[in-house]
């Protein structure tokens, strides 16, 4: 079972690389889940929001912090019960949302 945990997590992580590169991954070591850090222009919300209009499971990291906050912008990224396949294919189809290719994704300045 190990293994199987281990190919799925080389799997996001090979994905993100070739297709958000600029995203930071941490909390791969914690289990099924780990922690996208978005670039400073992505904000959380639309990124998720877009990424629901594609049918792609992304949660944000606000959901989790008591004090619901947006900022940093995180997602919560689940490996644990997807196959390799579905991995790459899911940051695949959302990697120009994590890249904030698209402008309504990205932070307005203030």
């Amino acid at each position: 079972m190990r293994a199987s945990y281990a190919k799925r997590r080389v799997a996001l992580v090979e994905a993100l690389a070739r297709h958000a590169p600029d995203v930071a991954v941490t909390g791969l070591e914690a289990g099924f889940h780990a922690v996208a850090h978005l670039p400073g222009q992505l904000a959380e919300q639309p990124v998720i929001a877009a990424a629901r209009e594609r049918s792609i499971g992304l949660y944000g990291m606000s959901e989790h912090r008591s004090s619901g906050s947006p900022s940093p912008a995180q997602l919560v990224l689940g490996f644990g019960n997807l196959s390799e396949r579905s991995i790459a294919a899911g940051i695949a189809a959302a990697g120009d949302l994590l890249r904030g290719g698209r402008k309504e994704h990205r932070r307005h300045a203030r």
